[in-house]
């Protein structure tokens, strides 16, 4: 791991990107390679995705909520932290991506959806943006390529069309999002998990983007390590 030493004493930066984008890779290679706390989305031992994507329509709203809560929860912890966090995913993408989705796609009923949202509007109304958000934008054929690599057995079904559709709201939202910087990043063409190369770039990208009141005061050098 790579030690790097800043001004600033905190920072909370996000990773946005639909499913198989490689927000959980780069999060940790970052979080490694500069000693960041990682904040994981709640993928393991969630007790609801393995049925959502086996029926869709009967879980839809369980699953939500119970992403909003997690991901509130890693909100208050985030807020009582002093050092720097990374996070995988956002709360911003649960109302706006996937809950909608759900509701426009007809799997998650009106009455459902408004409740959903009426709980997120309370919730947000507390929420503090993160200092940096990265998007990392992909291609279908990238992410079900990365999907099938990863192994979930439970995502292994996932839909084209449901792919898809959550593009298209990543999309919009990243076009609309005005709460912090926003960094996107094409990840089509990139290997960052597997060639030095590719996470060199990123990395480089990444720093390049921090807030200029965060200064660097070492940094392992890109010709280094290429």
């Amino acid at each position: 791991m790579s030690t790097s030493i800043y001004s600033q004493e905190r920072l909370h930066i996000a990773i946005t990107g639909n499913i198989g984008a490689g927000k959980t890779t780069l999060a940790q290679k970052l979080a490694d390679h500069f000693g960041w706390q990682i904040f994981h989305e709640a993928v393991e031992g969630n007790p609801y995705l393995s049925d959502f994507y086996g029926d869709m329509q009967r879980w839809a709203f369980h699953l939500q909520v119970y992403f909003l809560r997690s991901r509130y929860e890693q909100v208050l912890q985030i807020n009582d932290i002093r050092h720097t966090i990374i996070q995988d995913r956002t709360i911003y993408e649960d109302a706006h991506i996937f809950a909608r989705n759900l509701y426009q796609t007809g799997l998650m009923s009106a009455r459902d959806y408004e409740n959903y949202v009426g709980l997120f509007t309370l919730m947000i109304s507390l929420v503090k943006p993160p200092d940096l958000m990265i998007y990392l934008r992909a291609d279908i054929p990238k992410l079900l390529a990365q999907i099938k690599r990863r192994g979930r057995e439970f995502e292994q079904n996932i839909s084209v069309d449901y792919l898809t559709n959550l593009n298209v709201l990543y999309e919009e939202f990243t076009n609309n999002y005005r709460e912090s910087p926003l960094l996107t990043i094409d990840v089509d063409p990139l290997d960052f998990a597997h060639r030095e190369a590719d996470w060199q770039v990123v990395l480089q990208t990444v720093v390049g983007a921090l807030p200029e009141g965060w200064k660097q005061k070492s940094l392992p050098s890109t010709r280094e390590a290429l």
